[in-house]
């Protein structure tokens, strides 16, 4: 898939600045797609599936755009449910990184979950299933709230 805009060249670790990054919380039927990442930050651990804004690129399109690559989901976007930021230091204290995260309520139009390269899995689970797992830190609030906002909490 070509792309109107340029190719990512952002440093991602030791950055010089935090860097914006967009997430999806796509709900359907009451379960949450969630991808455990393949990659550090985090790695290994569950989250919403997302990633950095492109140069020139929207928060809402970098929201389609992600769910696309990572997931194979086609998405319409919604309101925000959060931002925050996600700053992770090193053993010797550096800050090895710093994303400024804008999550987005996103809903499922088409398109079967498929984990992409950032990915090591993808899923849609219940709030029961993503309980025992291991999350992201401070997520579970954010998919409570995602839960509410569609309607959908239990």
């Amino acid at each position: 898939m070509s792309s109107a805009f340029p190719v990512d060249s952002t440093v991602r670790e030791y950055p010089d600045r935090p860097i914006v990054a967009v997430g999806g919380l796509v709900i359907r039927d009451g379960r949450v797609l969630l991808v455990q990442r393949g990659r550090e930050p985090s790695a290994g651990r569950w989250t919403i599936p997302g990633g950095a804004v492109l140069v020139g690129e929207r928060l809402q399109e970098a929201v389609v755009r992600e769910l696309q690559e990572e997931c194979s989901v086609q998405v319409e976007v919604g309101p925000v449910v959060e931002v925050l930021d996600r700053v992770v230091r090193d053993a010797a204290g550096r800050i090895q990184f710093h994303y400024v995260i804008v999550d987005y309520l996103a809903r499922w139009v088409a398109g079967e979950p498929r984990a992409g390269s950032d990915a090591a899995a993808v899923r849609w689970l219940t709030q029961e299933e993503w309980a025992g797992l291991p999350l992201t830190e401070g997520l579970g609030p954010v998919l409570l709230r995602a839960l509410a906002l569609a309607g959908q909490a239990r």
